[in-house]
This record gives structure tokens, sequence and C-alpha cells, in this order.
């Protein structure tokens, strides 16, 4: 099995968190331009529910429902004759009918005099105005989200997996590796189900697309992807990890009485897991992007002694010295600096 020498492994926000972040930036857009319009496609739209039925806030609904009845006598289309007084009152008859719609029900009522008092709360009219109107469950609107977030990572991974496998089948360093392993292991029959015969009956775009599917099958199968890029697992996704959530949170739980009583209390020494575990920790960072660091360097981590705090803290001032000396020696850096000195903030000159 053959490692990869390094691959990036940034990806502190998964797709399906751009994705929904992308969704909520676009719709709080939609929400917050067209000079406030936004809340037009709500109730009675721009007009007011109570100044159309001619009634107050503090109206019963015996005092509403009067007020409609008579309005709706006068306006109603077959009261009225000529085309342009019919559709006159045809349109105030449909915008008082709306508004006794929303007014004549309590909890509609609720919802309009919330978005009264709270207009800038877009998303909290938008879902009060939706779940009555198509009568959703919110349980099984959680679950709806959740299956398409789950689907979400699980093709995203997938993709970042593919990524990873074509990018290390590009690189001489390890197609030349698997061939090797191809060639070694042709004599068993390994390389190619069609054999030398079947393969000249193959046209040259045939042949090597089967020869790229030997090398992708041999990377796969002898590849150690760790970190971002990993190889997908179906626990991986969030409905799994949330039904297996009172497992974790038990688990964790064993772990950190286990870790208080052996190390805390008899204080034993660290295995090599509580000590990738403590350098990990000092690090701050993720299971997934420790993952990713090179074993060569984890090992180099260990012999440092890194998991003794004062040992770290020593290695980390060497490390930012080091950095800052790397950046003192860089051309670029320097001609930065000499520009910032020269030209930076807080310098006025007559260069132009």
């Amino acid at each position: 099995m053959f490692r990869p020498s390094g691959i990036c492994s940034g990806h502190r926000m998964t797709t399906a968190a751009q994705i929904l972040g992308w969704c909520l930036i676009i719709f709080g857009f939609c929400a917050t331009t067209g000079d406030g319009h936004y809340l037009d496609q709500f109730y009675c739209g721009p007009d007011n529910c109570y100044e159309l039925l001619g009634v107050s806030r503090e109206s019963t609904k015996q005092e509403i429902a009067k007020s409609y009845r008579q309005l709706a006598r006068k306006y109603h289309p077959d009261l009225h004759h000529g085309v342009e007084q019919k559709q006159t009152a045809e349109e105030s008859f449909k915008k008082i009918a709306t508004a006794y719609e929303v007014l004549k029900d309590e909890e509609s009522r609720n919802d309009y005099n919330y978005m009264l008092d709270n207009p800038q709360a877009y998303y909290a009219h938008f879902y009060r105005y939706y779940r009555r109107k198509a009568k959703i469950d919110v349980r099984l609107v959680i679950v709806v989200t959740i299956s398409i977030i789950s689907c979400i990572q699980y093709v995203t991974r997938w993709q970042r997996y593919d990524t990873a496998i074509k990018y290390f089948m590009s690189l001489p360093k390890y197609r030349n590796k698997a061939l090797e392993m191809i060639n070694q292991s042709g004599s068993n029959g390994v390389a190619g189900s069609n054999g030398k015969h079947g393969r000249s009956k193959l046209s040259k775009a045939e042949q090597k697309k089967e020869h790229d599917e030997q090398i992708r099958k041999v990377i796969e199968n002898n590849m150690d992807i760790q970190g971002a890029y990993a190889k997908p697992e179906i626990r991986d996704i969030l409905w799994i990890q949330l039904f297996l959530l009172p497992y974790t949170i038990g688990r964790y739980l064993c772990w950190a009485g286990r870790w208080v009583w052996k190390f805390n209390v008899l204080k034993q020494p660290y295995g090599r897991e509580e000590q990738l575990y403590l350098i990990r920790k000092y690090m701050r960072l993720t299971a997934v992007q420790f993952d990713s660091i090179e074993s060569d360097t984890v090992e180099q981590f260990l012999r440092q002694q890194l998991w003794i705090k004062s040992n770290y803290d020593r290695w980390k001032v060497e490390q930012e010295n080091e950095k800052k000396k790397q950046m003192a020696d860089n051309p670029r850096y320097k001609a930065y600096r000499r520009y910032m000195k020269n030209h930076g903030p807080g310098r006025l000159t007559f260069e132009e």
C-alpha cells in the first residue's frame, strides 16, 4: 500500500453547507430588495386588511364579519353595470374577500398582526404563511431536509473521492507504481480479462479505457487516502450520525470518564492514541484535518513529545520564528514591506 505524499484538505465547510448558505443568501437578497415589496405576496399584499374592511385591530370577530357583509353587498359585481364599474367592483370584492379570509381565523389574524409588528422578520413570515396554506407538518419538513442534506453529503464525498483518484492517476509517480503492480500480477491473469487475443480486437480508445480502469482499480485498492478526500462511508452521512447520536454521546461519556480515571486519578502514562489526541487538541485541528497530515510528520511530532504542553509551546514558538525568518528572506515579502514603508497607510506623497 502506498500513501499519497500530500493533497489539499481545506474543506472545512462541506458542499452541503455551502449550498445551504447560498440558498439563504439568495433568499435574503430577495427578501431585502424591491423597496420592501417582498411582503406583497402575503395576506392582503400592499394593502392593510383592517383598512380594507374598515375595522381596527381591536375589533371583534362579529364586528369584522358584519363589516365584511356590508362591503360584500356594496361591491358585489352582479350589482354593478357597465364594464369599467363591474371590473372595479370585482377587484374591490376580491380584496375584501381576501382580507376577511385573513381576519376571520384567529390563527391567521395573529400571524398577520405579527407581520405588521415585525415587518423585518421575513423568514418567520414566509414560514408562518406557507405552513398554514400548505398544512405541512414540521416533522415532515425536518425529515425531508435531513434526507436532502444526507444525499448531498454522500454524492459530494464521492465526487471528492473520484477527484482524488483521478488526480493520482494523472501523477507519473503513482501511475508508474500502479503499472508496475499490474505487470507483476499480469502472469496471474489479473492484468486483463480479455487476454492478448481479446485485446487485439479492441480499438485504441477501448484499450486505453480498459488500461485506465486497471490503473484506477489498483490505485483504489492500494492508495491510503486520508482526510476530506477519503473514500466515503455510509456512516458519515447526517441521517446515520443522527441515528447513532445516543451511542456517540454514550461512547464519549465513557471515554471522558476513562480518561479522568486513568490519567488524572491513577496518573498512568499516555498511550499512542492519547498522545496523538493531545497533539491534535493543542493544534486545534479536526480529526479529518489531522488525518491528512503525512505519517512521517506525525511520527516526528511523537518523537518531539508534543503531547507535553511545554514541548508543544516551545515547538510552536520555533515554528512561528521559522515562518517569520522565511518571510523575511522572501523577496516578495521584502518588496511588500518596502512598499508599505514608503507608500503605505499614514504616508502622504505627491507621486502619481
